[in-house]
């Protein structure tokens, strides 16, 4: 039989009629006086960081305001989350503001723990008793007891005394669907683990706290329990932010770590931290009581691996990952079934905010405590599970799908390092690979580091395969930690010929770190194994590497040596590839030793060749050492051109690092064409580049080219700054080369502000600069800068003598249009000398 009621308002109640079990029941309601808080616990006082949710959900419980038809709220999100805190702190501002004059009704369901779980029907009966239902008319069938909780929450609406339910823990939409009032007025909030999509409701999903709010959190809860005078997390902020990033602000964790501060005022915050570095002891340290954070998590898993075995074995498998986040694709290879399950899965496993979607579609993530606890089931049922099968699918997957994306990023050359391009579909073009590449480079560079003996081969390649991307994207650092664990996997290997081609990649990664030395070291240890081993071809390769810090420790001698012996190798085997990346980085070293026309002239062999083998990637590399050897043979029409082509191809390519470089070599071309504007923008854009990328080295030389632009355009403070940065920055990474080249542009900047004391300073510390890495040629521009800073200063004798030698130089090195500039500064000096000229300024 059904329940049907109507509600009248009377003096001190509400008097409720109903049909129960086919008798006329009559009820008299409690009277609003105080409205009930059935149930409800205490908000804690240091709630904080929520405010965006709270808000969120009080404007769908607003009365005054747009509320859906059904005004349910289904708040959901990982255990500890702080799910019941928002809730309960939602019923309380509620009902501060009078929108529930009815009360707030809470009932906790246990949904996760089997021996306290609240089925539908027992918690009917509990809210039609705190609805004032009398026991006697509480139907024993559910569907009646759902009919008549829904009728009295109608009755109630009805009369002006609206009601909040609160639903908190629910496990699934079964258990709580019968709790739904059907009367647009009566205020629903669900919480649970699972994202409750079924439901008719506003689905909320709650993430972990933000570094702020976890650090506040503890530091509120700890001033909560000891008092204002506990100013252990206001002193000591780093390591409360330690703290709450190993709690993975999470808030149960945070709180279970202040309450242990709290137990303990000498405990200082490093310590706790320090207890909570060991992974394998963290979830250990977490507990204080009654709460664990352990213990939150295995009712979830133990419900999981309860009803679904199947996704609880692709939750354990998916640790094995060594990354942050795991593909749709990966993990169906660790699982070893097809994508469309595994998708279906890892979707499940998301709603049970067991994982959480990743940072694009088909990715997905674990926070940090919960892998831990995971890792713990994966490693009991790791023989059960398949794991080390597993394991070795997805090493070899990556590897797989790593020389596919290296061949879709450089065809050219991967076909010269291994024979053929490896395309095998993986990847439609350059971009898909490169985004792959990006995506899965934790995943990559986790797979080598924690490789281990078993997989000491797979890393080896790995790391080759994916060399060319990490030049590409500038990840110098983590390309020299792979290649040291590549070298070593090698060496234990006792593979000689793969000891020697990693210690090529080692050493281009400690170049473009900026370790000269070691990289040095490295090629020529290189060198003499392949040697040894007999294999003149790779000792060309190897050659051809260690010309590059040569050269950027102004060793130009030996670098050009290195690339021609290299080039004639290469030419030997008939390897073109090789012969052009030889005539590149000669050109480069040509044109740093002033010899400008051989410069040009082998750098357009090299775009030519290039161009031929369908090679962009070096045509764009000789574009832009062509464009420095035609500035410095001042045909600034030609090297903007050049430099511009140079930038368009690294463009289309995505190498933000050789588009940058283009834009920084064209600037003091723009200048002397007097093209002001855009050679700032050039520099600007460059600079904004370089320092996204965090290279310190390119920003600080294109802030030195921002500086000649803007002193160019009439704004010298402005120079004079970006400069002073410049020489700074160059400083401090120990480049006493661009530091030189630097203090020369800021010494011109001062010499057109006629502070010519300072620049005299800035032009001698040059020299010296420039006089210890032999670059003889920007010396000799110091020089003009201090002979024009001594005649402003009234000091003609001196500034013609140094004028004379800077043209000497210029003499010696070839450069004649310099030596020109230079001669008629010294006849402007020698003739004010004679002729007692006054001083330009003070």
């Amino acid at each position: 039989m059904g329940a049907d009621a109507t509600g009248n308002a009377v003096t001190g109640g509400v008097f409720f009629h109903a049909v129960v079990q086919g008798r006329n029941i009559t009820v008299q309601l409690p009277a609003p006086v105080t409205p009930a808080l059935c149930g409800l616990p205490v908000p804690s006082a240091t709630f904080t960081g929520r405010d965006g949710e709270l808000r969120t959900v009080l404007e769908l419980l607003d009365p005054a305001g747009s509320a859906p038809a059904v005004p349910v709220s289904a708040v959901s999100g990982l255990a500890g989350v702080g799910k019941t805190e928002l809730a309960v702190h939602v019923a309380d501002a509620a009902r501060d503001r009078g929108w529930f004059p009815g009360g707030v009704l809470f009932e906790d369901f246990h949904g996760f723990d089997d021996a306290r779980r609240v089925e539908p029907g027992t918690a009917l009966g509990r809210l039609l008793r705190a609805l004032g239902v009398p026991d006697e008319h509480i139907p024993a069938d559910v569907s009646e007891r759902t009919r008549l909780y829904a009728s009295v929450l109608s009755a109630f609406a009805g009369q002006g005394r609206r009601v909040l339910v609160v639903l908190d823990n629910v496990s699934s939409a079964e258990q709580v669907r019968p709790l739904l009032p059907r009367d647009s007025a009566t205020g629903v909030v669900i919480t649970s683990r699972h994202t409750l999509g079924e439901l008719e409701a506003r689905l909320i999903e709650l993430p972990v706290l933000g570094a702020e709010a976890a650090v506040a959190m503890l530091g509120g809860r700890l001033r909560a329990a000891r008092g204002p005078a506990d100013r252990r997390v206001g002193d000591h902020p780093r390591d409360a932010l330690r703290i709450t990033e190993l709690c993975g602000r999470l808030p149960l964790a945070v709180q279970i770590a202040a309450a242990l501060l709290a137990d303990d005022p000498a405990r200082p915050l490093a310590a706790l931290a320090d207890d909570l570095e060991g992974a394998r002891t963290r979830l250990d340290e977490m507990s204080y009581h009654t709460l664990a954070v352990r213990a939150a998590f295995d009712l979830s898993y133990a419900r999981l691996e309860r009803l679904e075995p199947a996704q609880t074995r692709l939750f354990r498998l998916i640790t094995l990952n060594p990354g942050p986040e795991v593909s749709t694709g990966a993990a169906a290879v660790l699982a070893g079934q097809d994508v469309r399950t595994t998708r279906r899965q890892l979707e499940a496993l998301a709603r049970a905010h067991l994982i959480e979607r990743g940072g694009a579609y088909g990715r997905w993530r674990m926070h940090d405590l919960v892998r831990l606890h995971t890792e713990e089931q994966q490693h009991k049922r790791a023989e059960a599970d398949g794991g080390p099968a597993a394991h070795t699918r997805l090493l070899e997957h990556y590897l797989a799908t790593a020389l596919a994306a290296a061949g879709r990023m450089d065809p050219v050359g991967c076909s010269a390092r291994h024979g053929s391009a490896p395309l095998d579909g993986e990847f439609r073009d350059r971009t898909e690979a490169l985004s792959w590449l990006d995506a899965e480079f934790p995943n990559l560079m986790g797979a080598v580091t924690g490789a281990g003996e078993a997989h000491a081969s797979l890393a080896m390649r790995l790391t080759a395969a994916v060399s060319g991307f990490l030049e590409l994207r500038r990840h110098t650092d983590e390309w020299v930690t792979l290649a040291e664990c590549a070298v070593r996997a090698a060496e234990h290997l006792a593979d000689r010929a793969a000891t020697a081609h990693l210690l090529t990649q080692l050493g281009r990664a400690l170049q473009l770190s900026r370790r000269f030395e070691e990289a040095v070291g490295a090629h020529r240890r290189a060198t003499a194994a392949f040697r040894a081993h007999g294999d003149r071809h790779g000792e060309g390769t190897a050659l051809l590497n260690l010309g590059g810090p040569l050269h950027d420790m102004h060793r130009y001698a030996e670098a050009m040596n290195a690339y021609r012996t290299a080039g004639d190798i290469f030419q030997e085997f008939g390897n073109w590839y090789g012969v052009s990346r030889a005539l590149i980085n000669l050109g480069s070293t040509l044109q740093e030793l002033a010899r400008f026309e051989e410069a040009i002239d082998t750098c357009r062999t090299a775009v030519a060749l290039c161009r031929e083998l369908g090679d962009s990637q070096g045509e764009g590399f000789a574009l832009g050492n062509l464009g420095v050897a035609l500035r410095g043979a001042h045909r600034h029409d030609e090297a903007v051109v050049a430099c511009r082509d140079a930038a368009r191809i690294c463009h289309e390519r995505d190498d933000r690092h050789g588009e940058a470089k283009a834009q920084n070599i064209v600037v003091l071309s723009l200048e002397r064409l007097g093209r002001h504007e855009e050679a700032l923008a050039a520099g600007l854009a460059a600079r904004a580049t370089f320092r996204d990328l965090r290279d310190r080295h390119g920003e600080g030389h294109a802030l030195s080219a921002v500086g000649t632009a803007l002193r160019a355009l009439g704004r010298p403070e402005e120079a004079v700054d970006a400069q002073r940065t410049a020489v700074a920055l160059l400083h401090g990474i120990g480049d006493a080369h661009g530091e030189g080249k630097a203090l020369t542009n800021l010494a011109a900047t001062l010499l057109e502000c006629r502070r010519y004391g300072p620049a005299l300073d800035h032009c001698r510390e040059a020299e010296t600069l420039l006089r210890r890495v032999g670059d003889r040629h920007s010396e000799a521009t110091a020089m003009v800068v201090r002979g024009a800073a001594l005649h402003g200063a009234g000091r003609f004798t001196d500034a013609a003598a140094v004028q004379q030698r800077a043209a000497e130089i210029f003499c010696g090195i070839s450069d004649r249009h310099s030596q020109s500039v230079a001669l008629a500064n010294f006849r402007d000096s020698r003739h004010a000398a004679r002729h007692g000229a006054r001083p330009d300024g003070p």
